[in-house]
């Protein structure tokens, strides 16, 4: 179901839980607004999202290696994506604007740990999307040169026989209706 439009009875849920999604929704405020619609009054609200990108290395190097190779300058403020949401304080602003209150956020260090920043790589590949859209206009060789820098990049995050830890944290942010 489209969550800047849901297709739900107003006040028929005590919770709404959104986890690393709400950051890439082109709307943000409008599923903000829709989650608080649907809640009961007192229920609560709660969003998982990434920090800033210098926070993230698992995902903001990589983003920034493939920003560069594609040409793209920096996302525009407000646009949906990773790192949305992240800054100090816009969550909280973005939860305040939506009618929620007695918001809180805070900050976790998440580290993701795999075996290896190939399995990463590979972890990234599959799971993002949107790092082969950015990298579209591009040939093949000029997707492959970004591939195996971002591959490079990974593997300084690899703790020998530790394997790969990248560095990554979190925003939690609640609120109630």
């Amino acid at each position: 179901m489209d969550g800047e439009r849901l297709e739900l009875e107003e006040a028929t849920f005590d919770a709404v839980v959104s986890r690393v999604g709400l950051i890439y929704f082109p709307d943000q405020q409008k599923a903000l607004r829709e989650m608080h619609r649907v809640l009961v009054p007192g229920g609560r609200v709660a969003a998982i999202v990434y920090s800033t990108p210098d926070r993230n290395g698992f995902f903001g190097v990589p983003v920034s290696i493939v920003r560069r190779h594609a040409k793209l300058g920096p996302p525009l403020p407000g646009q949906p994506g990773p790192f949305s949401l992240g800054g100090a304080g816009v969550i909280e602003d973005a939860f305040t604007r939506a009618g929620f209150r007695d918001v809180r956020a805070e900050r976790i260090a998440a580290p993701l740990r795999m075996k290896s920043a190939d399995e990463c790589l590979r972890f990234e590949k599959e799971s993002f999307g949107a790092l082969h859209q950015m990298l579209s206009s591009l040939d093949q060789a000029g997707r492959d040169a970004a591939w195996n820098e971002v591959a490079s990049a990974l593997r300084d995050f690899e703790r020998g026989t530790d394997g790969f830890e990248g560095p990554c944290e979190l925003v939690v942010a609640v609120g109630a209706k």
